[in-house]
């Protein structure tokens, strides 16, 4: 995730150069036809399209809204997931009585595989989603996905017993499968722990598998295929109609004056910055839709997880703590 202070002016024109090309080349052909070849039936009227225009304002405005509640929903989970992940871990390690001191780490450890198996699910790519685009996928050069990296299996390996390993394998919802293995773990404690106890941890699995559920949801619906389908129509259609709107007007402009003739050939730059804006708008919804796609507007699942496993490792007071992945902070080319 980008973790600066902001993104620059010269970084969008980057991310976004692809769509100015084609804007350029969208406003120069009317602006040709119109001055040079005389069509000048080219020209339209502006006030419909600019009706339109307040129309479309209206519907990106409302996209990019939800797709930020979806990027906030997705980074509150995951604050969930830290905090939960804490009191897991004090309260498997307090509630355990010293003589059963060995059964924590395992416990801990198969903590490390659920979080480890969930962002690889979560990493699964899906056909809505944005991250392999052309304009988000040169940004990759310069941050890693790490679950594209390495395999889950490979990730697994250090966290679980060779029966578990090749038992969670085997499944298809591997962070599902842990976290009931970590239920049956529990249970088979309950010699050790008063009800209390044995009700916290329970109680704890129960919030884990909702948070789950939740960061599943997020990933398995995208924002509804209807909106986003009018949304895009709509945009394009007033991205194609704008250079045709503006013709008259700029040919107006330089009437009685030395220009007189020559102001049409503002339709080129003009046209293309304010279809850009748009353009623009709708871009930045588009890459907070999916916060789990592994772009860099998502939330950085990879670097809070390996936070918690450090979190818990050190309540284990292990030395030899994995280091932090940072986050992104600049991403100029």
């Amino acid at each position: 995730m980008h973790a600066g202070r902001k993104y620059t002016f010269l970084e969008f024109i980057i991310w976004t150069r692809r769509d100015i090309y084609n804007l350029l080349i969208l406003s120069i052909i009317p602006t040709v036809l119109y001055h040079v070849a005389g069509f000048t039936f080219l020209a339209l009227t502006w006030v419909p399209i600019a009706l339109l225009g307040t129309a479309v304002a209206f519907i990106v405005g409302f996209k990019n809204n939800a797709s930020y509640n979806r990027l906030w929903e997705a980074r509150q989970i995951y604050g969930g997931i830290i905090n939960n992940s804490r009191a897991f871990g004090v309260m498997v390690r307090d509630f355990l009585p010293a003589g059963q001191a060995e059964e924590v780490r395992p416990l801990f450890y198969r903590h490390f595989a659920w979080l480890t198996a969930l962002r690889f699910q979560l990493r699964e790519p899906r056909t809505w989603e944005n991250v392999d685009q052309a304009n988000n996928r040169e940004y990759q050069r310069v941050y890693i996905i790490p679950e594209r990296e390495s395999t889950l299996a490979q990730e697994l390996l250090p966290y679980l017993s060779e029966e578990e390993y090749n038992y969670v394998l085997t499944k298809k919802n591997r962070a599902t499968q842990l976290m009931a293995l970590q239920s049956k773990h529990i249970n088979a404690l309950g010699s050790v722990l008063n009800d209390f106890q044995l009700m916290q941890l329970q109680t704890a699995i129960t919030q884990f598998y909702d948070l789950q559920g939740r960061v599943e949801r997020i990933k398995n619906f995208p924002y509804p295929r209807n909106f986003s389908s009018v949304a895009t129509i709509l945009l394009y259609l007033f991205v194609v109609l704008v250079p045709f709107g503006l013709l008259k007007e700029f040919n107006a402009m330089g009437q009685g004056t030395f220009l007189e003739g020559y102001t049409v050939w503002f339709n080129v730059p003009f046209a293309t910055l304010l279809n850009w804006v748009f353009l623009s708008l709708d871009r930045v919804g588009e890459s907070s839709a999916n916060p789990f796609e592994g772009g860099a507007n998502d939330v950085p699942i990879t670097n809070i997880s390996r936070t918690i496993e450090i979190d818990m490792r050190d309540m284990l007071d292990e030395k030899d703590l994995p280091p932090p992945i940072v986050a992104i902070h600049n991403i100029l080319m």
